[in-house]
Parts: C-alpha cells; structure tokens; sequence
C-alpha cells in the first residue's frame, strides 16, 4: 500500500477532468487569438469555463481573470493595488502563505508599503478587533488574510473579516487557494475585492489559476506583451489547463457536502487513532476543531525526540507521502514560519497529513499503524 496524504501540496488529476481536457490537447488545438474556425473554436471554450466559475461564484464572467496558479493571482492582487491605486499600507499576518507575506515584505523592503500584521492567539486564531485598531485612521489600506491556512488548517472568517474592511474602506484581498473547491463562496454576499483559486488544488491540472477581482476595483496588468485576458494577462492562454480548471471546479462544487462528509469522518479517524497508539499526540493550530480548521489538513505534534528529523523519512520508507508543515518549505532547513509565528516548541515534530476524495478509511489506519510502529520503535 502506498498512500498519498499530501493533498494540501496538490491533489491527483480526476479522470473526468482528464476526459475534458483532453480534445484540447489534441483535437481542437486552434490559437484562441485567432479569427479563423479553429481559433473561434477554442475562445469559444475558454468563455464557457469562464462562465462556469463565474456561476458557481456567484459573479460576473467579466471579474475572472485566468493566471498561471494561485501564486500569481496573490502577487497580481498585490502589486495591482499597491502600485496604482496609491495605497501605502497593508494588513496582513504572518501566518499568511509565501506568495502573499514575500510579496508584501518585499515591498516594505523598497519603500512602497507600511506593513502591519493583526495579533493572534496561541493557536493561529486572528484578532479581529485588532484589525478594526489598524485600520482607524488608515485610509487606502490593503487588507490581505488568507481564508484557509495551508500548514496548520485554521480557517478564518473572511465574511467577517470583508464587513469590517468595508466599513473601513479598505482593499480586501484573500488567498483562498486551500478553500476554493472544497467550501463554497458566494461573490454576490461577500464583499471581497480580490480572490484566488489554483486548479491543482482541487483535482485539476497544475500550472493554471484565476483570480476573482471585483469590478469596482481597477489594477493594472500583470503581465504585459498582448491583450489577452482583455487585455490583463498577456500571452497565449493555457487552454486545456483552463478547461480542466472550470471542470475540476464544477465537479467539486457538485460532489462537495459528500466529500466534507467523506473527508472529515477520514480527519476524525486520523485523530482518534493517533490519539490512541502514539503518545503524547498533539494537535498544531485549531487543526483539530472541526468549526475552526479546514476539514482536508491535519498538523500532528509529536513530542520531542532524535528521530523527528527523519521521521518524514521514516513514513516515506514505509510508502507514506506526508508534509513537514508546509510543501512549500520541505527539504528546506528553514522550518516553518508558520510554526514558529505561533511560538510551537522547535523540539517537537510536526507532520501535516491532508486528505482527499480517494483517501480511503483503510489507508488511514495503515498511516496510524506505521506511524506508531515507527516512533515507539526508535524511542524504546
């Protein structure tokens, strides 16, 4: 048995999704730029999965732009507002994920930005009055909270978080790639400016994304060189990664309260069966809250010993796919800002575990087994 609990780094490709792709890639294969058939043909495609993800949105096709990832939407958002509508402060926290907290540190670093980041408990939780605190008297803020936590799974309250930004008149940007495909949003009750989806994420293809940017809102092109994208993104477009996209987001929408079902119940197991056979099992984050945390991500902490370092190694030895907090920063020896911003003790190990729809209940015991074979192994 070999089993995959890296789904918060990317998800495997579905089969349906694969189906609709694939006369993109081979069949219908004309320039979306171009005015003849073939060409007419494909733009006539892109459109469609624009409109797809517009309605399940609930928004206009006119506010979705497709990117090359949730990455690129985060520093479109960014650098757009910062650097055209005059903005000159920013909220954030230090939870965030890299594309959004680099970006915003490297502009503080060339002068552009004063950057503040919202206090939060010892779990990762966000003080939103602290938030109203930052904002009195900041006119032109960007406000930039991610919706779902990528390493410790804490979810936050991003209605809240955008009633309190309007009142402010602030820019609400939220990275909402660990959210988006697995809870709905409803553009038309959530006044957010900025918005984000990476297709990877949700059983879709890699290398392609969009970002959702309200129309009362006016950023410059990120990339420049044609007018695709009306002109916001120049360069061909990704055509069957688009078609992917809109089809892994429709699936996902259609399957979603069987998947949270299906999903948690593999969270709860996760968490009882560890509980149960490794010693000293703690939780990093709200991840072990079914209200507060998002129903895909489990971080583990376990207590502090001489073969935390290689106990990723260990799981993968035993055919286990796992993530030392976050993908983004394995194999790395800088560890995880995340776990380090909410003051967890370095000594312990910590392992996110995240699940999908072709996880099975099987496979997570299997995990519980090895796990606790190999930790009560190298600490008797």
């Amino acid at each position: 048995m070999h089993v995959y609990l890296d789904n918060a780094a990317t998800t495997p490709l579905d089969k349906e999704v694969f189906e609709a792709m694939a006369p993109f890639m081979l069949e219908h294969f004309g320039n979306p730029s171009s005015i003849h058939t073939h060409g007419r043909q494909v733009r006539a495609a892109i459109e469609r999965a624009r409109k797809t993800i517009a309605q399940l949105l609930n928004t206009s096709p006119a506010e979705i732009f497709f990117t090359s990832g949730g990455t690129e939407a985060d520093n479109t958002a960014i650098f757009g507002t910062v650097r055209s509508l005059g903005i000159k402060h920013a909220i954030s926290s230090p939870l965030e994920h890299h594309a959004v907290l680099h970006s915003l540190e490297y502009l503080q670093r060339t002068g552009e930005l004063e950057l503040s980041f919202v206090k939060h408990d010892e779990k990762g939780g966000l003080d939103l009055e602290y938030l109203e605190q930052l904002l009195q008297g900041k006119p032109l803020t960007l406000v930039s909270i991610m919706h779902g936590n990528n390493e410790i799974g804490n979810i936050n309250d991003i209605a809240a978080i955008s009633e309190i930004c309007k009142k402010y008149g602030a820019i609400f940007h939220s990275d909402t790639v660990q959210t988006m495909g697995h809870y709905p949003h409803h553009l038309q009750k959530t006044p957010v400016h900025f918005l984000v989806g990476s297709a990877h994420k949700f059983h879709g293809p890699k290398g392609v994304g969009f970002i959702y940017t309200n129309a009362a809102v006016k950023v410059p092109p990120f990339i420049h060189g044609g007018a695709q994208e009306r002109n916001m993104r120049g360069g061909t477009e990704n055509v069957y990664g688009i078609i992917g996209l809109a089809k892994a987001l429709e699936i996902a929408y259609r399957d979603m309260a069987d998947q949270h079902k299906h999903i948690q119940e593999l969270k709860d197991r996760l968490m009882t069966g560890l509980l149960r056979n490794v010693p000293d099992v703690q939780f990093n984050g709200y991840s072990a809250e079914a209200d507060k945390s998002l129903y895909t991500v489990l971080n583990v902490s376990l207590p502090a010993s001489e073969i935390n370092e290689m106990l990723l190694f260990n799981l993968d030895i035993n055919k286990i796919s796992a993530s030392g907090g976050s993908a983004c920063t394995s194999g790395s020896n800088i560890g995880s800002h995340v776990l380090q911003a909410i003051d967890s003790d370095p000594n312990r190990g910590a392992i996110r575990f995240s699940m999908s729809k072709y996880n099975t209940p099987e496979e997570i015991d299997y995990v519980v087994e090895k796990l606790a074979s190999v930790y009560k192994k190298k600490t008797v």
